[in-house]
């Protein structure tokens, strides 16, 4: 019986994890809609915790050589979702400025219209670099921070600080990633028959 190329598989640890993080947003979406301290606490550290799988799932994928073209679509597109929601959510929690969640909803838009018109265009997928797996973890570590830290004016000013820290390195890096991304987008392949 043959078996699937490695890049072909389908059931992997690593797309596992993905899929977990993914189903997962429900339930970090409802104890954020809850609004008391306790529910709140839970979304945060359910949101570190699934930043943490992010990281593990790619560590499994190259350790263990269970890289797959669906985990180099799927998981970017889930962590996409995963700081989207979390950030949509601690602004409706009161924890994080408007003017903060524009910035990362703006960058995350350039990110997915760059990449549909790539699709669009029949060109090669990028890859995620480096620069851009690192701003994606340091937002799904300034989120549960920004979480526990409650609103401003709170007691919690240290938890706030960190979470500032955290997010100014995400869009920094998000930021820096994105124009990575549009300068390699200009020197990626032409679909086969283009003039």
């Amino acid at each position: 019986m043959p078996t699937a190329e490695p890049g072909a598989r389908v059931l992997t640890v690593p797309n596992l994890l993905t899929f977990g993080r993914l189903v997962s947003l429900p339930t970090f979406v409802s104890l954020l809609r809850r609004g008391d301290q306790r529910s709140l606490s839970r979304a945060a550290w359910m949101l570190a915790a699934l930043g943490a799988s992010d990281g593990l799932d790619g560590w499994v994928a190259r350790r263990y050589h269970q890289g797959s073209e669906l985990g180099k679509v799927a998981d970017p597109l889930v962590d996409r979702a995963l700081v989207a929601t979390a950030t949509v959510g601690a602004l409706r929690a009161r924890v994080v400025p408007r003017w903060f969640v524009t910035v990362v909803a703006a960058r995350e838009l350039c990110a997915a219209g760059g990449a549909a018109v790539l699709a669009a265009s029949g060109r090669r997928r990028l890859e995620v670099s480096r620069t851009g797996k690192a701003g994606a973890f340091a937002m799904m570590a300034a989120l549960p921070l920004f979480i526990l830290g409650g609103p401003p004016g709170g007691g919690r000013r240290a938890l706030r600080f960190a979470g500032w820290v955290c997010g100014a390195a995400g869009q920094v890096l998000g930021w820096s990633a994105l124009v990575g991304y549009l300068r390699s987008a200009q020197g990626a392949p032409e679909p086969a028959g283009a003039d």
